[in-house]
């Protein structure tokens, strides 16, 4: 693998950028939350901290933050049609017939609970 020279000195740099990312983060957070609910619903208004609480939770709760679908979990992406369909697609073509309708009626007594 080829790496750049000064590879390793810039490596600190990755926490600093994460935790200013997630403090500026956290001030959209309470500005959003500040501005759009408590008109809305009636909630009461959060504090800084509060907000990049908020946003530690979600990330707790609900996976990465910037993992889309270019870059996010793989075992998702095997099924993208920009990669020709991936290991299922590839499974389905090897089967025969009989295999087919038994995985098809598999599927069908897992759907129907």
């Amino acid at each position: 693998m080829n790496r750049p020279r000064n590879y390793r000195p810039r490596f600190w740099l990755f926490p600093l950028f994460a935790a200013v990312a997630a403090l500026a983060l956290g001030g959209v957070v309470k500005w959003l939350w500040n501005a759009i609910l408590p008109p809305l619903l009636g909630v009461g208004i959060i504090s800084f901290w509060q907000a990049v609480g908020l946003l530690v939770l979600c990330r707790i709760l609900f996976g990465n933050f910037g993992r889309g679908s270019m870059g996010g979990n793989h075992r998702w992406n095997q099924g993208n049609r920009f990669q020709g369909g991936g290991a299922w697609r590839e499974k389905w073509r090897n089967m025969t017939d009989e295999e087919r309708a038994k995985l098809k009626e598999e599927w069908r007594k897992r759907c129907q609970k």
